[in-house]
């Protein structure tokens, strides 16, 4: 009878647990769903897949990587029953006389053509999305983007050569009240119209960096002496968060990105305020020129 009650009292014990671990699963997913509500393009606690999408770039890298993750389960599944099979087919006690079998054709030329298979179907839709993302067509906007050690120079030659550095705001400093996120917030972001098709060139002023938004699927680096295209668009309103992901050294954690997508009257209202009120912002265009050995001064010196 004891014996019945104890393990009666470690079946409830391990119910209440799986169920207290269920209901804090369930909560931390309502969390985040919550999160993702409120924080548009940018991570969230627990967050365990890809970034929302914010534009047609983000959406294809959804489905490829639907597509893999659907073949990698397809996989992972055909492997666990071939295993079982051998566990239960194949053990000592089902086959005292072991198969002395060496070679099977059709076996080897199966586990040769099937991967060859399975290779070209996730190629296919990988070269497409890789040409899909490498230049813009029928582009609306232009924005030049240089990374700098440790912050990002931006330019928009369409619109006058406005240009102005984004600088990270400093984690004292961050105002949650406002909405501004720790070490995600700059003091200028990147301001760009809803649904336009915004051409980027990427270069570097010092060492490599990485232009990396990862809910616009917008990732290029920064190379010095070189010119790389990309592009992305936004389809809805909203900041889109990202950071510097090439180690360019002390403060390569403190390089983050926030591009904002505002409708394009606000986008031109933009403009035109920015232009008055980020004139002193050419002043960079001379540290662009200095020689190598004083940039990093000149850089320090404009703080």
């Amino acid at each position: 009878m004891q014996r019945v009650i104890g393990r009666w009292f470690r079946l409830s014990g391990a119910a209440a647990a799986t169920l207290a671990a269920l209901a804090f699963i369930m909560g931390s997913a309502m969390n985040v769903a919550a999160a993702a509500e409120q924080m548009v393009g940018a991570p969230v606690p627990w967050g365990i897949g890809l970034q929302e999408a914010g534009g047609q770039l983000k959406e294809r890298i959804h489905e490829f990587n639907d597509l893999v993750l659907w073949i990698i389960i397809a996989i992972t599944i055909f492997v666990f029953i071939l295993l079982a099979m051998v566990v239960v087919k194949f053990n000592a006690k089902a086959n005292p006389v072991p198969s002395k079998t060496s070679h099977h054709t059709g076996l080897e030329i199966a586990w040769t053509v099937i991967p060859v298979l399975i290779l070209v179907v996730i190629a296919i839709p990988s070269f497409r999305l890789v040409y899909y993302e490498d230049r813009a067509r029928e582009a609306d906007l232009t924005v030049n983007v240089q990374g700098r050690q440790w912050y990002w120079h931006y330019e928009y030659p369409d619109q006058g050569g406005l240009a102005f550095d984004s600088r990270p705001i400093p984690n004292e400093e961050i105002n949650l009240a406002a909405g501004q996120l720790r070490a995600l917030s700059v003091d200028e972001p990147l301001v760009v119209p809803v649904g336009a098709n915004v051409r980027v060139i990427t270069t570097g002023q010092d060492v490599i960096h990485s232009f990396f938004v990862p809910s616009l699927g917008v990732q290029k680096y920064t190379i010095p002496g070189r010119a790389l295209e990309t592009w992305f668009r936004a389809d809805r309103e909203g900041i889109f968060y990202g950071q510097c992901n090439q180690i360019c050294g002390t403060n390569h954690s403190f390089m983050p990105i926030a591009v904002r997508a505002v409708p394009r009257a606000e986008f031109q209202a933009w403009v035109e305020d920015a232009k008055k009120r980020l004139a002193s912002a050419d002043a960079p265009a001379a540290v662009a020129e200095a020689p190598a050995g004083t940039t990093l001064q000149i850089a320090e010196a404009r703080r």
